[in-house]
């Protein structure tokens, strides 16, 4: 997969190059190329951004440099702009776009884009309902959500699998050494090597924590008879706690 950002900050995509990610660019499961627009300017003075026609505070990023920086781009792929009018981006679109050959993202500063850009994106992608100062940031987030999920980068390919998300539920509880730590113990079906009852606890315990933690998830989940008894047994069992 390669991925292309449009910027005018690259220097903020560091993180991207260390940890798992950082290897995975070393061994070439991945590209990333960071395009700053402000080289693609005509003006001698390098501006990006104008006042808005109309009047208004702040300052909007023009089309042309933009548009000329993704013209440069041999593959774009699917070019994403994140925004806060946009859907909101979750596991799905992750697993989606880590299918890809090619993403582009453009990362927007000051007041936003001349509409004409938001035209040019095929998705308009948020993070969340707040705002920040740029795109860096939600694209970082966006782009290490999809990275992880190419085989190889996180080096076991059933991690992505089990994680919170991957099937509409929130993760289960994970323990490791001490057994017993100052009087909190391992629940005891993990150290009993029945691996079909692991299995069952680890399923419920998934539904516990996304009924306690995210129940808005369960509403858009298809429980089967097993988990209709699992969910049943897990609130009578936080009713008496």
């Amino acid at each position: 997969m390669k991925i292309n950002v449009l910027t005018l900050f690259p220097d903020m995509f560091t993180p991207l190059t260390t940890s798992m990610l950082g290897r995975g660019l070393d061994d070439g499961k991945w590209q990333l190329n960071l395009v700053n627009f402000r080289d693609f300017t005509s003006d001698v003075h390098h501006h990006v951004d104008d006042s808005p026609y109309g009047g208004g505070a702040g300052m909007v990023l023009q089309i042309m440099p933009i548009k000329k920086a993704l013209d440069s781009l041999k593959n774009k792929g699917k070019v994403i702009i994140t925004a806060p009018q946009g859907k909101t981006f979750n596991q799905k679109m992750a697993q989606d776009w880590s299918q890809a050959e090619n993403l582009t993202f453009i990362c927007g500063h000051y007041e936003g884009f001349d509409q004409r850009v938001y035209d040019l994106a095929d998705e308009i992608v948020s993070i969340g309902d707040y705002v920040l100062t740029g795109g860096e940031l939600p694209t970082m987030s966006m782009i290490d959500a999809t990275v992880r999920l190419i085989p190889g980068i996180l080096g076991n390919d059933a991690s992505p699998v089990e994680e919170s998300f991957a099937h509409g539920l929130l993760e289960y509880p994970q323990y490791t050494r001490p057994e017993n730590f100052q009087g909190m113990k391992v629940p005891a079906v993990l150290t009993s090597g029945n691996h079909q009852k692991i299995a069952q606890w680890r399923h419920k315990e998934a539904l516990r924590a996304t009924y306690l933690s995210r129940p808005d998830l369960l509403e858009q989940y298809a429980l089967s008879k097993e988990e209709e008894k699992m969910m049943t047994e897990i609130k009578r069992e936080e009713d008496q706690t």
